[in-house]
């Protein structure tokens, strides 16, 4: 047992956060993303929601402060409405890891790209549309 560890990290959880190096990128993503078929890591959070994981990753993992946006979200498709959970995210962003961090957001299919290239994809129970949102790992001071 640990102390200050979030409850919603599983010990896979927190060994993937413990290996990650600095410029690694982590998915949190929700649950239509395509996990299971992309991920070269994956973790399974089924049943906890996206704003949890995020909230809980951003407790023990700094966001990169050497690239402009250490936060990309998957954008929305055509006339598809901008989803109110960025509202969420942006809060807890800003509350755990600083107002300052840019979040950049990426086209659906370049989002998948880079997703298959992240170090690991946490699939979550997130039934908000476009919920999916990777992380650059930063630096411990």
């Amino acid at each position: 047992m640990l102390k200050g560890v979030p409850a919603v990290i599983s010990p896979e959880l927190l060994k993937i956060l413990a290996e990650m190096g600095h410029g690694d990128e982590i998915v949190i993503a929700d649950a239509n993303y395509p996990a299971a078929s992309t991920a070269k890591h994956l973790v399974r959070a089924d049943g906890i929601s996206a704003p949890q994981i995020l909230d809980a990753v951003l407790t023990l993992m700094p966001l990169d402060t050497y690239v402009e946006a250490p936060v990309a979200l998957m954008a929305t498709v055509g006339d598809d409405p901008r989803p109110e959970i960025w509202d969420t995210y942006r809060v807890i962003i800003d509350e755990k890891a600083g107002a300052d961090k840019a979040i950049e957001h990426v086209s659906r299919f370049d989002f998948y790209d880079r997703g298959a290239n992240a170090y690991a994809v946490i699939a979550t129970g997130e039934h908000a549309l476009y919920a999916n949102l990777i992380l650059k790992k930063g630096v411990i001071n």
